[in-house]
């Protein structure tokens, strides 16, 4: 690996971690990313000289906090500040595990916590935080948001100008404040581990640093509040999804289908945790998608999942979550509980709203539900379709390949 690459790929990792430490010392989100943004540079000129050090990850956030102390030091005096700075001098990384649930010392939940202030809106709040916690790019954001880029990077700046000038403490809060967060911090953490299960963008579907971000921060989460049943929804829905994760790829790294999926590769220690953390849930949006998720985790083979309760849960998530996603899933549990043609109009209806314009699982879902109902130019037209918006590349050649398959199939139908 080249060392530019290799200052790539351990930022891309590391970044918030980096973010997160520099934060404590310096107490302003934006001065720390552009101190962590300073770190890279130099790395990129350093590393390809110097070579690669033994410890890359080490030598970034070293580099970043030696910046962040000397920034300190011209602004206040050195033997003032010296004190509050304190062990985030030293180059060691924080306690991944806290010895008590409420004094929990981990600066990437602290960043979470501060980046999900109320004094920000809930759009903004999630936006500054999958920046700065997972690292994403404002195409990646917008493409989570189904929103345009320009308005994700309005938001990010906005977002960290407002939290410098009310001062926001970088810290857990407690008490009433706490649970004030909540909502925002569990959103963001499930779009950090959903981005990295499903990449939006790339060439490769799964990002697993992201889903072990995503992954720890819902149990530290867990940890932290252990009377909140949502973030027991959330911590039993990650770990059922992370259970599937090595047999979501082939070994090309290509995309592997649901029905297609070897369920003796599914992790079933993740899956026992996601069933201890959901007998803790309540009755939550988080909690009923870790339901849906743990119908799929019992089902020995496809062929025994319970299509009739996913889609009952379905019909009970979106009275509590209103989403055109989440309806679009519906119908996919409407369709294997009832026959394609049931679902077909459901999907249909989905097509005139505005947030599913350019959302590549619209056609692809509807192509599917062609398919089985023996329509393959309509379905072979709506996986190109689906081909044609997605941004990752295993997920476009997946589609294209479907599409293909239904061409040889019917090629005296035309288009």
């Amino acid at each position: 690996m080249s060392a530019a690459r290799a200052v790539e790929t351990v930022f891309r990792i590391e970044s918030a971690r980096i973010i997160a430490g520099v934060t404590r010392i310096v107490r302003d989100v934006g001065i720390a990313e552009e101190i962590a943004q300073d770190a890279l540079v130099a790395a990129l000129e350093q590393w390809p000289r110097d070579g690669i050090p033994d410890r890359p990850a080490a030598w970034l956030m070293a580099t970043a906090k030696h910046r962040a102390v000397d920034l300190v030091r011209r602004r206040e005096t050195y033997a003032r500040k010296l004190a509050e700075v304190g062990r985030a001098l030293e180059d060691v990384p924080p306690p991944p595990e806290p010895a008590e649930p409420d004094d929990i010392d981990d600066d990437l939940l602290r960043l979470v916590f501060t980046a999900c202030h109320p004094v920000l809106g809930t759009d903004a709040r999630t936006a500054l935080t999958l920046r700065l916690v997972a690292g994403l790019t404002t195409q990646e954001i917008a493409r989570a948001f189904l929103t345009s880029e320009p308005t994700v990077a309005q938001r990010v700046v906005r977002a960290k100008r407002t939290l410098a000038r009310a001062g926001v403490p970088f810290e857990v809060p407690r008490g009433a404040d706490r649970a004030q967060r909540l909502a925002s911090v569990l959103e963001v953490v499930y779009l950090v581990f959903n981005e990295g299960y499903s990449a939006t963008v790339g060439d490769d579907l799964l990002r697993p640093a992201l889903c072990e971000d995503g992954l720890r921060l819902a149990r530290l989460l867990a940890a932290l509040m252990p009377d909140e049943p949502e973030v027991h929804g959330l911590a039993a829905l990650l770990e059922f999804q992370a259970s599937r994760t090595a047999a979501r790829t082939g070994p090309d790294g290509e995309p592997v289908l649901l029905a297609d999926q070897n369920r003796a590769r599914w992790n079933r220690l993740l899956i026992r945790r996601g069933v201890a953390s959901l007998h803790r849930a309540g009755s939550g949006p988080y909690a009923l998608q870790a339901a849906i998720a743990g119908c799929h985790a019992a089902a020995v083979r496809y062929e025994d999942t319970d299509w009739r309760t996913i889609a009952a849960l379905y019909g009970r998530l979106v009275q509590q979550l209103p989403s055109p996603v989440v309806e679009l899933n519906r119908a996919v549990a409407v369709s294997m509980a009832e026959g394609p043609a049931a679902a077909l109009p459901l999907v249909d209806a989905l097509a005139r709203e505005p947030a599913l314009r350019s959302y590549h699982l619209l056609p692809s879902v509807r192509g599917d539900l062609l398919e089985r109902l023996g329509r393959a130019p309509e379905a072979r037209a709506e996986f190109e379709r689906a081909a044609a918006l997605t941004r990752n590349a295993r997920e476009r050649d997946l589609l294209l390949a479907r599409a293909a398959a239904l061409g040889k199939k019917s090629p005296a139908q035309g288009d």
